[in-house]
């Protein structure tokens, strides 16, 4: 006992004079000195430790209670599961958002309806959605998602809608350039692709100009975005120019969509429009067989909708 009592009023007397002395007193610097070469001794303790801790938790893990590790698993699916739940509603609310921000812009009378299929085969464009005949929907209706025009509906059961959409071949929008109003038929190619054809070749397109419908035909608004153009030529002595079209929006992007139910006064193409458009079919022999009605929605069941 007599180191112990010894060991006891040493450190007593330390920390009295520890406590009573400056900042600058002897043991302070004593103790500073201590810290300052124990310091790297600690941290190489620590890093050899490192290794052997690891091994310990391992072991440790391992002879814990089966009900703790099942517990520990359990609730870390649980954290997964509503972690993917809230990634999930958050993308959800985006798109809806997105939705919400083109129909107020362009003061759509619209409907929001949900993509619920796609084609099943490779001659056809189309998806289905989840509203039909009991909500309103006709053939011919206009679907869009956040982005702009996406298709028209071709098919209406009670329940549900089959669209062809944009960049099918069987489909055809009226369209014209945004900037310089020169007009066009949107169609879809074989391929998938997108062609603004009938344009003529005095026109001013290029690239990188924005497509949008020209609401000629009574179908689309007027205004809404379908695409932009990616590239523009012409054969030599060619009436028209060759223009393919980049879509904005494609179905994939998007779950959620809007179906434009009608149209106001203000969507619909003027008078002026029709006429330019009919002028300039009629000074262009071929143009004149896909006039200015041209949206292809009219949709027989068929699919020969081009008009």
């Amino acid at each position: 006992m007599r180191p112990f009592v010894i060991c006891c009023l040493v450190s007593l007397l330390l920390l009295t004079f520890y406590v009573r002395e400056g900042e600058a007193g002897v043991i302070h610097s004593i103790r500073s000195g201590v810290n300052t070469v124990a310091t790297p001794v600690r941290m190489v303790g620590a890093v050899v430790a490192t290794p052997f801790n690891a091994i310990g938790n391992v072991f440790t893990n391992l002879s814990a209670p089966q009900e703790t590790l099942s517990e520990l698993k359990k609730q870390n699916e649980e954290l997964t599961s509503e972690l993917a739940q809230l990634t999930e509603a958050e993308k959800t609310a985006e798109r809806l958002e997105g939705l919400l921000g083109l129909q107020s812009t362009y003061n759509l009378q619209s409907t929001a309806a949900r993509i619920i299929g796609t084609t099943g085969d490779a001659w056809s464009q189309t998806v289905t959605i989840d509203k039909g005949s009991a909500n309103g929907f006709e053939i011919g209706m206009p679907v869009c998602n956040s982005g702009g025009v996406i298709g028209q509906i071709i098919e209406v059961s009670a329940a549900t809608s089959t669209v062809r959409l944009i960049n099918d071949e069987n489909s055809g929008v009226s369209a014209m350039v945004q900037s310089t109003r020169a007009q066009g038929i949107l169609q879809g190619q074989p391929d998938g692709t997108l062609m603004l054809s009938y344009v003529p070749a005095d026109a001013d397109v290029k690239v990188g100009d924005v497509i949008i419908t020209s609401g000629l035909g009574g179908r689309f608004p007027k205004g809404l975005p379908l695409g932009t153009v990616s590239s523009v030529s012409r054969a030599a002595n060619a009436t028209y120019y060759t223009i393919v079209v980049r879509a904005i929006s494609t179905a994939e992007s998007n779950e959620e969509v809007l179906v434009i139910t009608s149209l106001t006064d203000e969507q619909a193409a003027s008078s002026e429009d029709v006429a330019a458009a009919n002028t300039a079919a009629q000074g262009n022999g071929a143009a004149s067989t896909q006039d200015a009605s041209a949206d292809s929605a009219d949709a027989s069941t068929d699919g020969s909708t081009k008009e």
